[in-house]
């Protein structure tokens, strides 16, 4: 039938035809940097058919500084429903090709509305993220726009899961929203987070710095700690966001996806004869985990950023669990102020989210030294204690090898209100090492009677009554010592058990973490 410009339908058809027009002229912009659009990021990220755009028409309304000539169809935002794995997600996708990204008023609101429609349906939602910040032409309604983000992203905490992915530079308010949710994803040698660019950073404080020295992907995954996911390239982001996604509930009302194939580890029997009898030489962590979780596989979040502590997720007899686990290979597996910080952060999501937490635990004690104490461990390293103190999910601990002081208590112990604590034979439940208790309780003994000769039997006496797992197993604070091959059969049916576990806490608004 042929369309006269008397029938409505031509002014939708006209809108469509300028909305692709531009998409065309983005697009081509953008795949001659080699890069992907706004929308075609959404789709490869997205099962294949199921996004639906909204407020594709929006523009913004601004007459000043010329910005009233620069129109385009969404204003600079891609944003819609679709689904990934079949489950319903929101998302929102910045276009760099309009105004840099920048956020406008009409910008915001595109974004508030979907995250509205994602708390109220309950399901994640997700960022795309490549904008310069602030719009300036629109001055107090930009800002304002961003303000109505973050308080958003506030009331979503622990209610949705927020993702962030950062596919090109973000600065300015366009840092704090990412910050905000609960996981973010760089893109190697292609993005960049930080407050102030170089140029400003030149001028103000005379520091001369690349944008990769200054907020690259790498920088903020190893040092800062401002992203988690480290993606090789905009494919690999896209992996890593859907495989997170299959890890967590769709809302905090909700457990996360059950997997109905169990796939046995392989070599259980290897964990018995795996960590070694001196307590002072190293191994590795992760081959522990791989005898335990289904497949061996271990989804790490954070992995390059206080290599310490491990964590990330897994599954256990086809339930999502969270894994904290200290890492021997790294600082002996001590807890420092970068390790309490994330394994704080870690904790408390998997509680948001009703995913239990299993703790592995082989841990000296807290790091010593005059730059920790100065930069705040003590304050840092209680955000650990609350953490587990705080979580009311399902608390599984298994003691591998040292337990020493503090860091027995904060890693799951009973009595921060861990469900089951189990210790392999080579556990060391103590205040501390045998060399440094003998040297603190024996001093002026030792001194008396010889010496090393006297040192070294004191050291031996120490070990053979608190180098082992019975006292505190004698006492209950250990449930069982189990063989490590036992672990895992043993990790399964304790979580059966806690699947349904409810815990009352005292009524207050929220509690005062020491942030």
């Amino acid at each position: 039938m042929e369309i006269t410009a008397l029938d409505p339908s031509s002014k939708l058809l006209q809108k469509r035809k300028t909305a692709s027009e531009t998409e065309d002229q983005a697009r081509k912009k953008r795949h001659e940097k080699g890069v992907l659009t706004a929308r075609e990021r959404i789709e490869k990220l997205v099962d294949p058919g199921t996004f639906i755009e909204l407020d594709r028409y929006a523009v913004h309304q601004c007459d000043r500084f010329g910005i009233e000539k620069k129109k385009a169809p969404g204003d600079g935002v891609v944003t819609g429903q679709a689904q990934i794995d079949g489950r319903p997600v929101y998302l929102f996708s910045h276009d760099a090709t309009f105004l840099g990204g920048a956020l406008g008023l009409a910008f915001a609101r595109k974004v508030c509305k979907v995250m509205d429609l994602a708390k109220q349906a309950g399901c994640p939602v997700i960022g795309l993220n490549e904008s310069g910040g602030a719009r300036i032409q629109e001055g107090v309604e930009s800002l304002a726009g961003y303000a109505d983000i973050f308080f958003r992203n506030v009331q979503c905490s622990g209610v949705i899961p927020q993702l962030s992915v950062i596919y090109g530079p973000c600065a300015g308010g366009a840092v704090y929203s990412p910050a905000v949710t609960d996981f973010t994803i760089m893109v190697a040698n292609q993005s960049y987070m930080f407050i102030t660019g170089p140029e400003i950073v030149r001028t103000v404080t005379g520091e001369n710095c690349t944008l990769e020295e200054l907020g690259g992907a790498v920088v903020h995954n190893e040092k800062s700690g401002v992203a988690q996911l480290l993606a090789e390239d905009e494919d690999d982001s896209f992996w890593l966001t859907r495989k997170l996604l299959s890890y967590l509930p769709s809302n905090n009302l909700e457990h996360a996806p059950e997997s109905d194939e169990v796939i046995e580890p392989a070599d259980m029997k290897e964990l018995d004869t795996l960590v070694p009898s001196d307590a002072s030489k190293p191994y590795d962590m992760h081959s522990v985990i791989t005898k335990i979780f289904d497949g061996g596989e271990l989804f790490e979040v954070a992995p390059l950023f206080a290599t310490n502590l491990i964590t990330g997720f897994a599954r256990l007899g086809g339930s999502v669990v969270g894994v904290v686990a200290n890492q021997p290979k790294s600082l002996a597996g001590t807890l420092d102020i970068n390790a309490s910080i994330k394994g704080a952060r870690f904790v408390r999501t998997c509680d948001a989210f009703n995913i239990p937490v299993v703790t592995l635990v082989d841990v000296p004690g807290y790091l010593p030294g005059i730059s920790q104490e100065h930069n705040g461990i003590i304050r840092h390293g209680a955000k650990l204690l609350y953490a587990y103190c705080e979580a009311t999910v399902p608390k599984l601990t298994v003691i591998t090898r040292k337990a020493y002081g503090g860091a027995f208590d904060v890693m799951g112990s009973k009595n921060v209100g861990g469900d089951f604590n189990f210790a392999w034979p080579t556990a060391e439940v103590a205040v501390m090492g045998a060399q440094g208790a003998v040297n603190l309780l024996y001093k002026k003994d030792i001194e008396r009677e010889g010496g090393k000769e006297r040192a070294d039997t004191l050291v031996q006496e120490y070990k053979e009554k608190f180098a082992n797992p019975y006292v505190a197993a004698e006492l209950g604070y250990v449930d069982d010592v189990i063989m490590p091959s036992e672990t895992r059969d043993i990790l399964i049916a304790a979580l059966k058990t806690q699947k349904n576990k409810r815990v009352e806490r005292p009524a207050r608004k929220h509690g005062n973490i020491p942030l």
